[in-house]
């Protein structure tokens, strides 16, 4: 059963292989991180760690059965009530409802644990997977917008405890 856990210092080396193992299959999707995050990524890491200790934040990660990292799941931009949603799942795990499973667990921790009313989330025309777990879990098309240049719709979800 996969577990949903806060960002912390242990989840490194195994966060920095999640990374690295599906680069590529991530690009095709969403704007690769760049060679600076993975040459950088202890401090990176660090920074992350830091803004979530502000609150402004909140990093989690997807782990399986041994602990390995499938995922990540966050909210950025924590203020008045509300944050951005973002999240990625590993190209072994894609298309089994992780991604769905783990929306809609951190919309109960959001509203539960958090104290959030409102989350707010985006991704690409051609992104067809994040456009139905999006859907599936809730949120509802309220604009559009580019990403990097590409066409983007963008949605909202009220939550409640």
């Amino acid at each position: 059963m996969p577990q949903i856990e806060l960002l912390h210092p242990d989840h490194s080396p195994a966060l920095l292989a999640f990374e690295r193992e599906n680069r590529a299959y991530f690009a095709a999707t969403i704007p690769d991180r760049g060679d600076d995050f993975f040459a950088r990524f202890d401090d990176h890491l660090r920074d992350r760690l830091a803004e979530q200790e502000t609150g402004a934040c909140y990093f989690h990660v997807v782990t399986g059965a041994e602990g390995e990292v499938l995922g990540r799941i966050n909210l950025v931009d924590v203020a008045d009530g509300g944050a951005d949603l973002g999240y990625r799942i590993a190209e072994r795990a894609a298309g089994r409802g992780l991604a769905t499973w783990a929306v809609r667990e951190l919309c109960r921790t959001a509203a539960t644990d958090y104290g959030l009313t409102v989350l707010r989330a985006g991704t690409t025309l051609d992104n067809a997977a994040s456009r139905a777990v999006l859907a599936r879990t809730g949120f509802t098309v309220v604009g559009e917008r580019q990403f990097s240049g590409r066409p983007g719709l963008t949605y909202r979800r009220a939550l409640t405890p």
